[in-house]
């Protein structure tokens, strides 16, 4: 069977699946994926160098903001 995200296995009821990617260099990207749905990624063009954050309503699930913080350049 296939699982949200990807997953390995299915998440208890009342529970989030999510799957983060980081990434190998400038080969592949990072990915956020956040019950089936891709919140950041390379083909969604939102992704950047160094960290990469989804804030989302632990409560809802609503996706509230995405960016990215470069801790190269300071």
């Amino acid at each position: 069977p296939r699982h949200k995200c990807g997953n390995q296995k299915s998440c208890p009821q009342n529970y989030f699946a999510f799957k983060i990617i980081s990434g190998a260099a400038n080969v592949v990207g990072p990915s956020i994926c956040f019950e089936d749905s891709a919140l950041m990624s390379s083909v969604k063009n939102n992704i950047g160098r160094g960290l990469n954050i989804a804030l989302v309503n632990g409560t809802t699930g609503q996706l509230l903001k995405t960016d990215a913080f470069d801790m190269y350049s300071g």
